[in-house]
């Protein structure tokens, strides 16, 4: 008989008996292995939380108490225990189905919307500063923390006003050595020590020996947890959190439940903010995973029991992989050439350059902020710094870019990955915003490939441009050749677009991954006897001023095309020039409406219900014509 199908809610967790406890956490792994593989997904994140999401749930009680998650990618488990164990968690991450993330908006047990890393401390102080003057002071606050989390700029800002904001807090660690990538950075080489420092093992299981025999050492040491701490007291220094006025706890075996039960029942009764430190293993359960839990991380849909065919795009060219070996190139070349890229060289496609060219690679952990001054050091310094960042996480260094890279004009290039919607991880992944909020900051040059060739002489051009550039990309372009066979063929000139097809009365002014639909949409117009012209963009700012005022003098109507927000974005560059020089034209744009987008099947689903299809542009062009 099913556990997992009994389970209702925490209620019901609560209620399973501690020998079946084993039996559920196996039906939720073969429930996210089914789901994942299925759908893509994060898998092994969610692998390694099983048993500490089920001793959550048999301690406390959501949704009085409030457990937030950081980051919130390995909340699925979460998600099946409370009351979400149904046809749409089947269409996880798909139209209609639940979100990858916590979302309140879905569910009462989600007290916060993440989707990004470092934000759990901050919120969890808030809600305890709040309860404890307004709510009921029975409720707990509980913050979930990857030991990679503990790095970032907020967590550390949380940290130094904890003592301050309440005294009734629990932070729960959950150490699995990584974030996406490797976990790096002083505090988790800290948490290593105490994983690993031989003369606290030695001394622990010496004690453990000498009481273990007869019921009163059993006894002694199932409960006088005095013991470990006095152990840990003499051999290691005092606990870097208790600076922060947090007693720590730890380390926990994260699949032990019964032991994360006694743990978490402890601290409930504790009168000052607690840190638990639990170890767990990342993707728990799945030999495949736990071997590679940085290829695991996040999966693609038509994964195979065996762990091949990873992604769905085969036949596209990866952007990492293109991005990667360019810089390889040019790295081997130029010993100035240093990438910087937070926790993300996976998904970046800077594997091969970390493991052979170490020096030229620089691994900040999830730390954008930092990555992108010190970027701007290096630069101000003589270096060649390229910094790889989503776009969705260039977000959290604005100011940076702003103060630090182009008030003084340093020669930092930016690759921004992910650029664009990301479908099925929603709204708090999809990258529609860079291109307004870059366009706004004097020095910057932005701009975007239609495809990996392009790409390769957009990149190799921007060594020799003595500025900031920013080149935007999707994870995938369009099928190529193999990245070997792609070459450095055209200097680019600042600004540059090209015309692409010549036409009357229609103009169609693609940006990057946009011109797909700009060759639909012109099919459609040429069936119905419109020959529209089409031109490639290729720079968001500068402007190519000299095409602009030509196509002002040569068509009726101009349509811009942008995998961005329309507010701010490439089509509002174009018309706030028309307006500079008085030009009179009728512009059209496509893009993202001013709102978020939630997740979706697929980018082409979630445009057509944006309005962002050839059918639709073809009406509204019509439209405009009559």
């Amino acid at each position: 008989m099913s556990i997992l199908s009994s389970i209702h809610g925490p209620d019901d967790v609560k209620r399973v008996k501690k020998n079946q406890l084993k039996q559920l956490a196996r039906e939720i792994r073969e429930k996210l292995m089914a789901v994942t593989t299925k759908n893509g997904g994060h898998l092994a994140s969610n692998l390694g939380v099983v048993e500490l999401t089920i001793a959550l749930h048999r301690v406390f009680n959501s949704p009085e108490d409030k457990i937030i998650f950081d980051v919130s990618h390995q909340t699925y488990v979460h998600k099946l225990l409370t009351g979400r164990n149904d046809e749409k968690f089947l269409q996880l991450r798909l139209t209609g189905g639940y979100g990858g993330f916590s979302n309140p908006e879905e569910s009462k047990h989600d007290a916060f919307i993440a989707g990004h890393a470092g934000t759990a401390l901050s919120v969890a102080l808030g809600i305890a500063y709040a309860r404890d003057r307004i709510g009921s002071d029975k409720n707990h606050v509980i913050a979930v923390l990857g030991d990679a989390s503990m790095s970032c700029g907020m967590t550390l800002e949380a940290l130094n006003n904890l003592a301050y904001a309440t005294k009734r807090l629990i932070v729960i660690v959950n150490d699995n050595e990584f974030s996406i990538g490797k976990s790096v950075g002083a505090i988790p080489l800290y948490l290593n020590k105490i994983l690993r420092s031989r003369l606290y093992q030695v001394v622990t299981v010496a004690v453990k020996k000498m009481l273990g025999s007869g019921k009163i050492g059993k006894s002694i040491i199932r409960h006088v947890r005095n013991l470990k701490r006095a152990i840990k007291s003499i051999i290691l220094p005092i606990s870097y959190f208790e600076y922060y006025g947090l007693r720590y706890f730890g380390p926990i075996d994260g699949h032990n439940i019964a032991h994360l039960e006694e743990i978490f029942d402890f601290c409930k009764r504790a009168d000052v903010p607690v840190l638990v430190h639990v170890k767990t293993t990342k993707g728990m359960g799945f030999p495949s995973a736990v071997g590679s839990p940085e290829e695991f991380h996040g999966i693609d849909p038509a994964l195979a029991s065996d762990g091949s065919n990873l992604s769905e795009s085969k036949k596209m060219i990866s952007s990492g992989e293109v991005f990667g070996a360019e810089l390889m190139k040019l790295a081997r070349r130029d010993k100035k050439i240093v990438a910087v890229v937070a926790a993300m060289a996976y998904g970046t496609g800077l594997t091969a350059l970390r493991d052979n060219l170490p020096d030229q690679y620089i691994d900040v952990g999830i730390a954008e902020e930092h990555a992108v001054t010190f970027s701007a050091a290096l630069a101000k310094s003589g270096m060649r710094p390229v910094c790889a960042i989503y776009s969705t996480f260039l977000q959290r260094a604005f100011d940076q870019v702003l103060h630090d890279v182009c008030s003084q004009n340093l020669p930092v290039i930016f690759c921004i990955d992910r650029a664009g919607i990301a479908a099925r991880d929603g709204t708090t992944h999809h990258g529609i915003f860079d291109l307004s909020f870059l366009r706004l900051i004097p020095n910057a040059v932005i701009l975007q490939p239609k495809d990996a060739r392009e790409f390769v002489n957009m990149f190799h051009s921007a060594f020799a441009w003595n500025c900031p550039v920013f080149i935007r990309y999707q994870k995938f372009y369009p099928p190529a050749t193999s990245t070997g066979a792609l070459e450095f063929s055209k200097f680019l000139r600042i600004g540059q677009s090209e015309e692409l097809v010549a036409g009357e009365r229609v103009c169609l002014i693609s940006l990057g991954n946009m011109l797909s639909l700009a060759e639909e949409i012109s099919t459609k117009l040429k069936a119905i006897g419109i020959g529209a012209g089409i031109v490639n963009a290729m720079f968001a700012k500068p402007l190519d001023e000299e095409m602009l005022k030509k196509i002002a003098g040569s068509y009726e109507t101009i349509v811009t095309l942008e995998d961005n927000v329309l507010a701010g974005g490439f089509g509002s560059a174009i018309l706030e020039f028309f307006n500079t020089q008085g030009i009179r034209a009728k512009v059209l744009r496509i893009g993202w409406p001013d709102r978020f987008i939630s997740h979706g099947s697929s980018a082409d689903i979630l445009r057509a219900e944006s309005g962002i299809s050839a059918d639709a542009a073809v009406a509204k062009i019509i439209s405009a014509s009559s």
